[in-house]
């Protein structure tokens, strides 16, 4: 399948006006009212006082396509992965909906031949091991273990890569919103990923 940026973005803000998102537009790089940064790093920088409790005027569902210049990972611009310049594409729940419904959205999107019609097969997930601050994720697995079985697909821990903090735990800097993630990643050797392949096992 061959699609373009330009698609992707539509796709997605169409998926999530599908699930009752206000679509809104991109933020200035520059921040208005933070000036803990210098640019906006992330698709949410701009939403923080909204993520803290601030009623947002288009309601609790938000989607959008952020401008973002990343610095503090600028000694690995240049690899496969980092760029210095990119947009971010967020769907936020201010106070609305959590993890079960971000998951089996996130799939939805993917894998959905009305979407991105990505291959499952190809697909698998990492989440926060846990550490002495904060324990390990099991809600997160047990959504994916979930959503796998209700899309009649037997994958179980082999797809779940356990990682820590400095993979799996998002913070907005030193202070403010902050808690573990689970991320998606797709295959990208040849042919079917090997048995057990994950974010943890291989850097395909």
């Amino acid at each position: 399948m061959h699609i373009t940026s330009t698609e992707i973005r539509s796709k997605y803000l169409e998926f999530f006006k599908s699930k009752q998102h206000a679509i809104i537009p991109s933020s200035s790089l520059v921040p208005e009212n933070d000036p803990s940064v210098l640019f906006n790093t992330a698709g949410m920088q701009p939403l923080v006082p909204y993520l803290l409790g601030e009623r947002h005027p288009l309601g609790k569902r938000i989607a959008d396509v952020q401008k973002c210049v990343r610095t503090g990972d600028i000694d690995d611009v240049g690899d496969d992965t980092h760029l210095t310049f990119f947009e971010m594409l967020g769907n936020w729940s201010l106070g609305d909906y959590f993890k079960t419904d971000s998951i089996a959205w996130s799939w939805e999107f993917l894998t959905d031949p009305k979407w991105l019609s990505l291959d499952p097969r190809m697909i698998s997930v990492t989440v926060f091991e846990g550490d002495k601050n904060a324990p390990l994720d099991t809600e997160s697995i047990a959504i994916w273990k979930d959503v796998w079985k209700k899309n009649g697909l037997d994958f179980g821990d082999e797809r779940i890569a356990r990682l820590p903090a400095e993979d799996n735990w998002w913070a907005a800097g030193p202070t403010g919103p902050c808690g573990p993630d689970t991320e998606i990643f797709y295959y990208m050797g040849e042919g079917l990923p090997p048995v057990g392949s994950n974010k943890g096992t291989d850097s395909k």
